[in-house]
């Protein structure tokens, strides 16, 4: 179904399409501890019936009508600078999906917004050789031409543009956006990476509801630190939360 893309040096040069399989992250790994999977592998499929989100949630998606797929990479980076991977993905997606429906914000960690809804989730995961990183997969579960959800905050680039999209078409350009997030990367340019994911992030600088632990608070997003936790400035100061550890009481 789906051709290898002629605008990326590396990213999808090797395409491995499976019309159904539990998840593309697990066969992509698979191929990395087979040593078969060059950098730039995609793995793709139609149906995906047991696709993993952040925090332990499934991702559900219509066979055959959006993007379930990952990504294999091999950066040279220390363990503790992963969530680098995580704001390369996400800017990557949010790069593509603007070009397409205009105003678009990255919810901490990596889901994707549009309107307040969520288009897009991101799912890392490292393979680790002592203190370094030997492989990323980056899984991307993008909602393209699906038009009915359960879930109401969930959404989809034709119910926000009334468009049909060809998924080979979108693929190619999807993937080229990735690659040119990751070669910033690769080219130790961190800082910008930084900036864009920071100016991106959803609800920036915006006082709202927090909870934490049982404990709801007022808080005001200001960035995240280099290892990915979210800093809220708090009425007792400055605080930073890992993954699991605050969500938006308001959402």
């Amino acid at each position: 179904m789906y051709k290898i893309p002629v605008s990326t040096l590396f990213v999808g040069k090797n395409l491995v399409f499976v019309p159904d399989c539990h998840s593309t992250n697990s066969l992509a790994m698979e191929f990395a501890q087979r040593g078969v999977g060059t950098e730039g592998t995609v793995v793709i499929t139609d149906n995906q019936y047991g696709g993993r989100g952040q925090r332990g949630n499934l991702w559900v998606s219509e066979p055959g009508k959006n993007f379930t797929f990952s990504v294999l990479l091999k950066p040279a980076l220390r363990a503790d600078r992963q969530f680098l991977l995580t704001q390369v993905v996400a800017l990557a997606v949010a790069d593509y999906v603007r070009s397409k429906a205009g105003h678009v914000k990255i919810k901490w960690p990596n889901d994707i917004l549009v309107n307040d809804k969520k288009l897009c989730g991101v799912l890392i995961e490292n393979s680790l050789v002592g203190s370094a990183i030997q492989v990323v997969i980056a899984g991307v579960g993008l909602n393209v031409n699906q038009a009915v959800f359960k879930d109401p905050k969930a959404t989809s680039l034709k119910l926000i543009t009334g468009k049909e999209y060809d998924l080979n078409q979108e693929l190619e350009l999807l993937l080229h956006c990735i690659e040119v997030r990751y070669l910033q990367l690769r080219e130790g340019k961190v800082d910008q990476l930084n900036a864009d994911y920071r100016n991106n992030l959803y609800r920036l600088g915006e006082r709202h509801l927090f909870e934490t632990a049982g404990e709801k608070f007022q808080g005001l997003i200001t960035g995240v630190d280099e290892t990915g936790r979210l800093l809220v400035e708090t009425g007792q100061g400055a605080r930073a939360f890992g993954l699991k550890e605050i969500r938006f009481a308001d959402a």
